[in-house]
């Protein structure tokens, strides 16, 4: 088996730098490992020094990825974001401007259905499992903000929770359900570890957005769901079934925390129950 190539100290020094601009910039700390990362990937598949690189040698490694790893457009869409911000931002160099950002596949979300919703939140064990999920589809909270979500932020009475640096490190106010919040207490009330985080680990701290995601696919799979269902799937759920109950589009922009209407916009595309109730012109004749 070959050795992996390590990094030369010229190569460890930029990606240090790298690493600094998206700390200073407030990327998320996802953002920062992925762009790390690509960097990092990039220079092992590079005889030359960091100045030497020309406009080829990076399309010859995106061609690579895409044959070799099979990535989708959204995933080498991420690569080039990642060594543009290096060539751009830290060499002042402009070789990324004449490369073509891969276009991203126009895929619609997966949604599952109120149905689909109830059996997996029935399937879901009671107490904290049980509570995660019914908090992810009833706010349409991200993965990373449900596993951060404090106790000090919840308002209980007012019925809100308050989401603190999300997505772009953006505050925001999101919903909580009567049921989720008559729910919540009892399992407030039965839990054993003492912890400024709504959903801990033993030790207090908080849950990994990962454990959440292994943790939805299991009940999935188990209520016999035949989807791919995600916490984000729930999130889509959420935005859907809001817009499909007639709720403006505004309002759910505002709840999800997207900055472009455009983002939300996606969903008036896969509100099933909104298409059922246009009336084929024929039908009119």
């Amino acid at each position: 088996m070959c050795e992996e190539k390590k990094l030369n100290e010229e190569q460890k020094q930029f990606v240090e730098r790298l690493r600094e601009e998206l700390i200073i910039g407030g990327y998320s700390e996802r953002t920062t490992k992925m762009y790390l990362h690509y960097l990092n990937d990039f220079f092992k598949e590079t005889e030359k020094t960091v100045k030497e690189i020309l406009r080829e040698d990076i399309v010859k490694y995106l061609a690579a990825k895409r044959e070799k790893s099979h990535l989708t457009n959204a995933s080498l869409a991420l690569i080039h974001a990642s060594l543009k911000f290096f060539f751009d931002g830290i060499l002042k160099n402009k070789v990324m401007d004449e490369i073509k950002i891969p276009k991203k596949e126009k895929k619609l979300p997966t949604i599952l259905t109120p149905r689909e919703i109830k059996i997996l939140i029935k399937t879901a064990k009671a107490g904290r499992d049980r509570t995660i999920i019914e908090f992810l589809y009833s706010t349409g909270i991200r993965v990373s903000e449900c596993a951060n979500m404090k106790i000090s932020s919840l308002e209980l009475n007012e019925g809100v929770a308050r989401v603190k640096g999300g997505k772009g490190k953006k505050d925001r106010i999101i919903i909580l359900s009567k049921k989720w919040i008559h729910n919540l207490k009892k399992y407030l009330k039965r839990k054993k570890i003492t912890s400024e985080f709504v959903f801990s680990k033993k030790n207090g701290k908080p849950i990994t957005g990962d454990t959440i995601e292994r943790m939805v696919k299991k009940y999935a799979e188990k209520a016999g769901i035949q989807k791919t269902v995600t916490p984000h799937v729930l999130r889509h759920s959420f935005a859907t079934h809001l817009l499909e109950g007639g709720e403006n589009i505004r309002k759910i922009q505002e709840l999800l925390g997207h900055s472009n209407l455009a983002t939300t916009q996606i969903y008036t595309f896969v509100s099933t129950e909104e298409l059922k109730k246009v009336q084929s012109p024929l039908d009119k004749l």
